[in-house]
């Protein structure tokens, strides 16, 4: 089977968002080790006004979790026009298939590189 223009296109986003998601998880650990041998609370910590020596950092981690939603958002509407269906065809008691429930987790079997 061939994979078309768009499954190409999915298949970059799902990339770019497991690399992100890659960063984001070293930086979280980066972060923690840092705040564990400062012994600061979390609150003081993860403030970037109240931590200028790791601002930047905390701000990288703020971007890569909205790029992140931006590319999950743009996968599940490649799914909803390649599956055919719209949310707002179902109706309102109707639950949403099986197949969209967890599509991070099935994303990240699929899509790890």
């Amino acid at each position: 089977m061939e994979a078309s223009d768009r499954d190409r296109e999915l298949i970059a986003v799902m990339r770019q968002y497991f690399a992100m998601k890659a960063e984001l998880e070293s930086l979280k650990e980066q972060l923690e080790a840092a705040r564990e041998a400062a012994g600061e609370a979390i609150g003081v910590f993860y403030d970037p006004c109240q931590n200028a020596e790791h601002a930047a950092d905390l701000q990288r981690s703020h971007r890569l979790r909205g790029e992140m939603a931006w590319l999950m958002q743009r996968a599940e509407a490649w799914g909803r026009a390649a599956s055919g269906t719209d949310e707002h065809d179902r109706s309102e008691g109707e639950p949403e298939p099986e197949e969209w429930q967890s599509f991070e987790k099935r994303a990240d079997a699929l899509f790890r590189a």
